[in-house]
């Protein structure tokens, strides 16, 4: 991804705060990070979507969608017919509903799909929609086995169609300013790196509403289940399915992406080659299957971008003090901290001269030899040898009410009407979400799991 697509020159407020090298900005600097389209859009210029799934992601995902110039939802597909009557009510009696999304993609005045759907189901959604003729954007993971995506790779490429998976931060104008600094080398050679998005609330583990009318009459459970284990009607497992594996990937595929994505961008990384994970389900056991905590741990190879580094990374959805999510890069010589859209960068450079006494073996040794090893010490190192330079600390704040999504979804736009490269396709996605998923593998099979980030496959080692 580079700068230079980037146009900011959006406004979004005096209340946004724009750190420099800790200097605070000035008014025109804060004229920046909201990604404007550079494709003229003229008043007939509209790029019809529609919506695949009218869940919580569903209703964010479309209303930022239409905040881009020249975007129109014609239509939306979901399950559970409250969903789609809620639809109507927000946005237009006249809106084409259905539970059917294969009535979507037949249609001939939609151009585009946003595919969010249980996990279970994006790879099949989106093959067939690019198959008839649909750009698709589809929520991460994109998808909910490993082996499924070589198939959407494919369908992508021999049809032609954008396709862009939905973990914005890949869009992030803070993740594109550490990029930046990161590719200037100023944390040194890349050794560890640390992700963690954990949880504290009920919201947050998935335990979502549940309406009163949820029954066989107004929710098509059989075309919910779809390839997964056939089972009796359960309203549970349809409005929470995050929980369950049949039909989604749990925190390793939900959040573990999001980590991913963000080490990806900011490294140009495709991926580690090693794969342990241990998982645990310790606090939610509300009927679910799926871990609420998972660690895993990842080796990455050496490549032209970045040294060979290690990846720590974690989520944990019953976190006692209250959650939160941090990324940090930690180099040779500083390190990157990435909260939300906003970095902080410590830098230096290590002294020339190795160091000696203190606590040092030279207190074992017998004075003649301190002072011989001390005199020839001095006359090899200068004064400025035996000092480290303190890098100034680099800050960046993106502005109040930045949002990430937006940019995410303007770059979608734009590769639909300029051909532009989109930030996240099928190759970035399952490059980001094969390893996550993996995570899931190892806990289960409590063994590490070897991975080919070229070939994004699994190896079999001996």
């Amino acid at each position: 991804m580079s700068t230079s697509r980037r146009k900011f020159i959006r406004t979004l407020g005096a209340s946004g705060t724009l750190l420099l090298g800790g200097i605070p900005a000035t008014a025109d600097e804060r004229r920046i990070h909201q990604l404007i389209s550079e494709v003229k859009v003229s008043a007939n210029d509209r790029i019809r979507i529609a919506l695949i799934g009218a869940g919580i992601i569903g209703h964010y995902d479309v209303e930022t969608a239409m905040r881009v110039p020249g975007v129109e939802l014609v239509a939306v597909a979901d399950l559970y017919q409250g969903r789609l009557d809620r639809a109507r009510e927000k946005w237009g009696k006249d809106l084409f509903v259905t539970r059917d999304y294969r009535e979507i993609i037949r249609r001939n005045d939609i151009d585009a799909v946003l595919v969010c759907t249980p996990d279970h189901w994006h790879d099949r959604i989106s093959i067939d929609a690019m198959k008839a003729g649909k750009h698709v954007y589809c929520e991460k993971p994109m998808v909910h086995q490993v082996a499924e995506g070589q198939a959407v790779i494919a369908a992508q490429q021999q049809t032609g169609k954008v396709m862009q998976v939905g973990s914005q931060r890949a869009s992030s104008v803070g993740l594109l300013e550490a990029q930046k600094h990161f590719r200037k080398g100023v944390v040194g050679d890349l050794v560890y790196v640390e992700s963690y998005n954990d949880r504290s609330s009920a919201n947050g583990a998935w335990q979502y509403t549940i309406p009163s009318d949820a029954s066989l009459q107004t929710i098509s459970w059989d075309l919910f289940l779809g390839d997964a284990p056939k089972v009796a009607f359960d309203p549970v497992r349809f409005f929470r399915w995050r929980n369950y594996k049949a039909y989604g990937t749990g925190v390793a595929g939900d959040l573990f992406v999001h980590n991913l994505t963000g080490v990806h961008i900011i490294t140009d990384s495709i991926g580690p080659e090693s794969i342990y994970a241990l998982g645990a389900l310790n606090y939610w056991k509300d009927g679910r299957d799926a871990y609420d905590i998972v660690t895993g741990i990842m080796q990455y190879p050496k490549t032209a971008q970045h040294n060979a580094f290690q990846l720590f990374t974690r989520v944990n959805l019953a976190d006692g003090g209250g959650g939160g999510s941090s990324t940090r890069l930690v180099g040779t010589e500083g390190v990157i901290e990435v909260r939300g859209n906003n970095i902080r960068i410590k830098h230096f450079k290590r002294p020339v001269a190795p160091g000696i006494g203190g606590y040092d073996s030279m207190e074992s040794f017998t004075k003649s030899m301190q002072d011989s090893l001390l005199a020839e010490y001095n006359a090899r190192y200068s004064e400025a040898d035996k000092k480290a330079v303190q890098g100034e600390d680099i800050s960046f704040e993106a502005p109040k009410g930045y949002d990430d999504r937006y940019d995410h979804f303007v770059n979608f736009f734009e590769a639909i009407r300029a051909g532009k490269k989109v930030v996240e396709d099928a190759v970035f996605g399952l490059r980001a979400a094969g390893p996550s998923l993996l995570c899931n593998t190892s806990a289960e099979q409590k063994k590490a799991i070897h991975w080919d980030p070229v070939k994004m496959k699994i190896v079999q080692k001996q």
